[in-house]
């Protein structure tokens, strides 16, 4: 097996899942955005229809650019000419974010800070504070040597790529030393923090969104799989998985995303890097990548989901620190299966569907990727399990318990209050 050490996060390296800086955990998805509750979902129309240059579309409003591939082959010179992107000069984003000051943080990590900016919403020039509509700038650490790999690589994927369920990268700025992205909203941040954060203003996700999270991302990843795009994402995860103000789930961070194999290759060849507790074991003792690999991490979340435990947790009792090797036993038996399940949805699902999600992560997870199923195949059947008319979150549970949940839903979705907040670090990046 590849020799793997798992480093402890440093300032100067790219956060692959959650780091903590100076005492304070802060979650930054790689380049992905997690959102706190200073943007108000009511403040902002994440999905207002940002204009894009044309390209070819599919049947689910997907969109890929002409240009040729692979992508990965191309020069930095290629990629920002090509994107669908806006070229942000630094004064406009200056201006965006009230000249980045300290009070219009979002978020911190190793790859630089994320801060809350208004633009307006069809020229997308820089708006006055609460006018237009708020975006995620991502400034990089000007010392981060690995950042400026991860900033071109977010650039070269997001800006072919147009999909309901990718996280819409608007544009960058690259001026001398500065690299900047800038995001849509996505105000309900990352599955991360709701499957994880505790509190008793923080309340979790209900099994129907749980289900309707599962099966966005089931879609952004069928997407990146597909033969028209043919694009690894090897760093799936719960803190790449972000929510808009309807909890539809997008994907986020492609620093580490790869072009799929060609012709006649079964795999690409690359360094093992992604975050621990999610990497097929195959791709671990190979360096082999494959699309199988990311149904596997798939897989993980999907075990998550079900159990509200994280994929690698030293706070749980012993023997059940890696989520995977705990659970698989139980998986199989419909009997057992209520040792995994997350006891805070009691009352809101069947048995009967919990068992079809479980045995799906079981596939999912097979230690040899020829058993596990493709991205196509999750889809369809996450698409069969799907509770009926989930709007929002407002379906009831079964359960009278569950009341105050409901109700903390409701308000976050009618009166656009965001309850988010910084997980502790969970998972750990790998490098090889």
């Amino acid at each position: 097996m590849t020799s793997l050490s798992l480093l402890n996060f440093s300032a100067n390296r790219l956060a692959y899942g959650t780091c903590d800086l100076q005492g304070i955990s802060v979650l930054v998805s790689g380049m992905g955005i997690c959102l706190s509750a200073q943007i108000k979902a009511t403040d902002s129309p994440c999905n207002s229809g940002l204009n894009s240059k044309p390209g070819s579309r599919d049947g689910t409003g997907s969109k890929v650019s002409t240009a040729s591939l692979p992508r990965s082959s191309r020069s930095e010179g290629e990629i920002l000419q090509s994107s669908n992107l806006k070229s942000f000069a630094l004064s406009e984003l200056k201006a965006a974010t009230r000249n980045f000051r300290p009070d219009s943080v979002l978020g911190e990590g190793g790859f630089g800070s994320v801060f809350k900016g208004w633009i307006d919403e069809h020229s997308l020039a820089a708006a006055r504070p609460d006018t237009g509509i708020i975006v995620a700038v991502k400034r990089l650490n000007q010392d981060s040597s690995q950042g400026h790999n991860e900033w071109l690589a977010e650039v070269n994927y997001l800006g072919q790529f147009s999909h309901p369920h990718l996280v819409k990268l608007i544009g960058y700025c690259l001026e001398d030393e500065h690299r900047l992205l800038v995001y849509e909203c996505m105000p309900r941040g990352s599955l991360e923090n709701h499957l994880f954060r505790r509190g008793s203003y923080f309340q979790p996700l209900s099994w129907s969104l749980r289900l309707k999270v599962a099966l966005g991302a089931a879609k952004g990843l069928a997407f990146l799989h597909s033969t028209q795009t043919k694009v690894i994402f090897r760093d799936f995860k719960t803190s790449n998985i972000l929510l808009d103000s309807n909890y539809n789930a997008k994907l986020s961070d492609f620093g580490l995303a790869k072009d799929g194999p060609t012709g006649d290759k079964s795999h690409v060849s690359t360094r093992v890097m992604g975050t621990f507790g999610y990497a097929a074991p195959e791709y671990l003792a190979t360096g082999h990548l494959t699309p199988r690999s990311d149904v596997y991490s798939f897989g993980v979340v999907l075990l998550e989901i079900l159990s509200g435990r994280r994929a690698v947790d030293k706070n749980q009792p012993s023997g059940q620190h890696n989520l995977v090797e705990w659970a698989k036993p139980y998986l199989a038996n419909k009997r057992k299966l209520s040792r995994v399940m997350d006891n805070r949805l009691e009352g809101q699902y069947s048995m009967d569907v919990a068992y079809k999600v479980a045995t799906l992560a079981l596939r999912c997870l097979s230690t040899e990727s020829k058993f596990r199923p493709s991205m196509d195949e999750v889809l369809t059947t996450m698409e069969q399990l799907q509770v009926p008319n989930v709007n929002d979150g407002n379906k009831k549970p079964s359960v009278d318990r569950s009341r105050d949940r409901r109700t903390s839903e409701d308000n976050a979705a009618n009166h656009g209050r965001t309850t988010m907040a910084y997980p502790r670090p969970s998972a750990s990046p790998l490098y090889a």
